[in-house]
């Protein structure tokens, strides 16, 4: 009720000490899907990441491609320390998580209001428990609008109920599941269709083959290795009577 939420704000004013909740659990539930809330943090290695995922926090960290800087490896790093309760309910809303820009918020603490810094990221690399689904591990980047950025662009292969060769008995042997591009912000997409509906057995797609936006510079060296193939039926073993 609107009186209680006056009180306790009261209170908060007047005692800073009471408990608050977590900056991005007071932001409506449309908005905190679209900006990652992290604090900086000073330690690093395996202990210290081990105490941050203890406290439900996943290690991060957030690189700078400016300058000549064009691979995370070779960029400053910035350590800092996010939810893991937030990072998987954005999972959850966005599955092409390491293609879509995000804006970050870093705030001086967890339960603080003062935002050190704040901007437009994309996530490059979410490291996670196989057996355990834990997120162990975030990597982003700084990213702002009109700038080339390496990204990573799943690709998701449609047309197989249509598909003439695969009516036909044949069987699709995916060779690459992803691309590298190089390309501005804005025009990164979140995934690349690749329409294998009119193919026949022995018929292939190649990264030239598909439709994208003019401004993606593919970043490949094997340009002449097929995405993917309608292969012929594999022969039956004969069985011995």
């Amino acid at each position: 009720m609107a009186w209680r939420r006056g009180v306790r704000e009261f209170l908060l004013h007047v005692d800073p000490a009471i408990p608050r909740s977590p900056a991005w659990r007071r932001v409506s539930s449309a908005s905190h899907h679209r900006t990652i809330q992290a604090v900086p943090r000073e330690a690093s290695g395996g202990r210290a990441a081990a105490k941050e995922r203890a406290q439900g926090r996943v290690p991060s960290v957030v690189v700078s491609l400016s300058g000549s800087a064009q691979l995370p490896r070779e960029a400053p790093r910035q350590l800092i320390s996010t939810d893991a309760k937030q990072i998987k309910e954005i999972l959850k809303q966005s599955p092409y998580f390491c293609t879509t820009p995000i804006q970050l918020q870093v705030r001086a603490g967890v339960r603080s209001s003062a935002v050190l810094q704040s901007g437009t990221v994309l996530p490059i690399k979410i490291s996670t428990n196989k057996k355990t689904g834990e997120i162990l591990n975030l990597i982003m980047a700084w990213a702002e609008k009109g700038k080339e950025i390496l990204v990573t662009v799943p690709l998701e292969f449609k047309g197989e109920d249509a598909c003439i060769g695969l009516k036909k008995g044949g069987y699709l042997h995916k060779v690459r599941n992803a691309l590298k591009y190089e390309c501005p912000l804005e025009h990164i997409p979140q995934k690349i269709d690749v329409d294998i509906s009119n193919l026949d057995i022995g018929d292939k797609i190649f990264a030239h083959d598909l439709q994208v936006d003019s401004s993606l510079k593919l970043l490949s060296n094997k340009i002449t290795v097929p995405l993917c193939e309608i292969k012929a039926p594999k022969p039956e073993a004969n069985s011995d009577e």
